[in-house]
């Protein structure tokens, strides 16, 4: 899959059949018939997490691809580290994260989401070991998915205070902080805090019961039809809201995920696990841009190749002929590799890439050479053979006949200049060829008795003026030739070079709109935190904001560039 990925990932902490029927709800609102496989006991059906890929319904050249989790209600498992690793997986891997729960949002559902406070022990954003968790952790909202909470089988009114509230205005509230600094205050108000602080995007579904309890066992085989027409439309509204909203996964850099992306993501943050590491999402882009810039290497060089090849055809008619082919080729290489590398540091790959293109011009340089010279050797063969059988018979070889043979000669050469295609070695290898024939053409000039002493004196010097001719002018190609290439070389860097500096602009880009939203979430989480009187939290988000803004001031200067 080279599209993006929009990657839903679902976490249930009472594992039930109706988690993993809800969930299998979108992939079958995309238009697959198919469904995650149920199970109907209290045992956990789901072991790990399981994916499911479908197109997207409303997103072209997107697919959709769900995560199910295994729940915490298998009491066989006894192991709450494998739990903490599954849901820091889930939400790295997540663009979208729905914890799915029974019931209201009391403090027994709070405490069950202890996972999440723990995550400043299960992640790191960055490799660097002189930031402390909290420091560290203030960039995961950059790459944190956004956070659904459903409510499967609600039966209560939604209202506080005696005022209706929407799903999302329950969640707000049920987020809210006490006041106080006990050790009671400070459990109750760390996963709010946490929740608030990690997904500023944050989204509640209520949902009734689908049908009487009896008949829950048989969810999987029954139709909509045959479900609580209620429970039908907010499945539906649930449905809609993950097709509509569920953003194409993204790392840290405004880097897209597909599906190669995700595999290489998956076994680096497993690998890392099994180490006994914590997952690093720095680690893991630079893991990844080093297989995905290679990988772009290739693709470029494939794409030259296929290019040189199609508008290539040997020998070339002058260099600058070849040259302008190369750099058209170079050029969308070029191209293709911007597009499909990200994270190259100190343009280490591009340089391959560079270093590579230079060798292909030069090679396919030589190949030119080679072809002109077969050619120009060929027409040579052909064209003056029969004028050789001629002075081996002896025709020249009588008074007069030195002019006979200069006229042919000249007549000869005029019709291998007519011939088309035979490249930047036509001069050179005519010039040779008529270089080994000198002797010959001496001795038919000294045999010629109707030409007088000062005439084969005056004729030698024209041949050997003719030649020097020849030669200079040779020397003066060949000079051409060479500035053609320089010039052609200093083509081919600022190619790179202008390039280069559009592509960083981009992720510059990039970079500083993903700060800037980063920034807004934190002053606005700031903002309610004042209004709660939460004095202490909000001195501490002060000091993220202030760090991040410098960060985005020094961040807003141009990249320099080293190639």
């Amino acid at each position: 899959m080279e599209e993006g990925l929009d990657v839903a990932g679902d976490w249930p902490w009472v594992w039930t059949q109706g988690t993993h029927w809800l969930w299998s709800r979108p992939g079958s609102h995309a238009g697959s018939g198919r469904r995650f496989s149920l199970g109907s006991t209290v045992k956990s059906h789901t072991k790990g997490i399981w994916m499911w890929c479908v197109p997207h319904p409303k997103k072209p050249e997107h697919t959709l691809v769900l995560l199910d989790t295994e729940g915490l209600g298998d009491v066989k498992k006894g192991d709450n580290q494998n739990d903490s690793w599954i849901f820091a997986l889930a939400v790295l891997l997540s663009s979208t994260l729905v914890y799915n729960s029974m019931g209201t949002i009391n403090q027994q559902a709070m405490d069950q989401l202890h996972y999440v406070t723990e995550l400043t022990h299960r992640i790191r954003s960055k490799s660097s070991p002189d930031e402390n968790e909290n420091e560290d952790s203030a960039d995961f909202v950059s790459f944190f998915p956004d956070f659904v909470w459903t409510l499967r089988d609600f039966s209560l009114d939604l209202e506080a205070d005696g005022q209706p509230l929407t799903p999302d205005e329950y969640l707000e509230y049920s987020l809210k902080l006490t006041q106080g600094t006990s050790e009671k205050d400070k459990n109750f108000n760390l996963p709010r805090i946490c929740i608030q602080k990690f997904f500023p995007k944050k989204k509640c579904f209520v949902f009734d019961l689908p049908i009487h309890c009896k008949k829950l066992a048989q969810l999987e085989k029954l139709q909509d039809e045959e479900l609580d027409p209620e429970f039908v439309q907010q499945v539906a509204d649930f449905c809609s809201y993950i097709f509509s909203n569920s953003k194409t996964k993204t790392l840290s850099g405004g880097i897209k995920v597909n599906g190669p992306r995700l595999e290489s993501l998956v076994l680096t943050y497993i690998d890392a696990i099994s180490r006994g590491d914590l997952p690093c999402m720095e680690n893991a882009v630079l893991a990844l841009a080093q297989i995905e810039n290679s990988a772009a290497v290739q693709k470029a060089i494939a794409h030259y190749d296929q290019q040189m090849g199609q508008k290539v055809q040997l020998p070339a008619e002058t260099l600058q002929e070849l040259l302008d082919l190369h750099r058209v080729s170079e050029r969308e290489a070029t191209e293709v590799f911007m597009k499909n590398s990200f994270k190259d540091v100190d343009h280490l790959f591009q340089k391959k890439l560079a270093a590579q293109l230079d060798k292909k011009r030069d090679d396919f340089c030589k190949q030119n050479q080679k072809a002109s010279s077969d050619r120009c050797s060929a027409l040579l063969q052909a064209i003056f053979s029969p004028l050789e059988e001629e002075v081996k018979a002896g025709i020249y070889s009588k008074p007069g006949g030195y002019c006979l043979f200069i006229q042919k000669l000249q007549d000869l050469k005029e019709k291998y200049h007519e011939e088309p295609r035979k490249g930047i070695q036509a001069e050179e290898i005519l010039q040779t060829y008529l270089k080994s024939k000198e002797s010959l053409t001496d001795a038919i000039l000294q045999t010629d008795q109707r030409l007088t002493k000062k005439e084969k004196e005056i004729e030698v010097e024209r041949v050997n003026a003719e030649s020097a001719q020849a030669s200079a002018k040779m020397v003066e190609e060949t000079q051409i030739k060479y500035q053609q290439m320089m010039e052609e070389k200093e083509k081919s860097y600022q190619e790179h070079v202008k390039q280069l500096t559009e592509k960083m602009e981009r992720e510059r880009a990039q970079l500083l709109e993903q700060q800037e939203r980063t920034l807004t979430s934190k002053l606005q989480e700031q903002a309610r935190l004042l209004k709660e009187r939460c004095q202490g939290e909000s001195t501490q988000l002060q000091n993220e904001i202030q760090k991040l803004q410098k960060t985005l001031k020094k961040k807003t200067k141009r990249y320099k560039l080293k190639i």
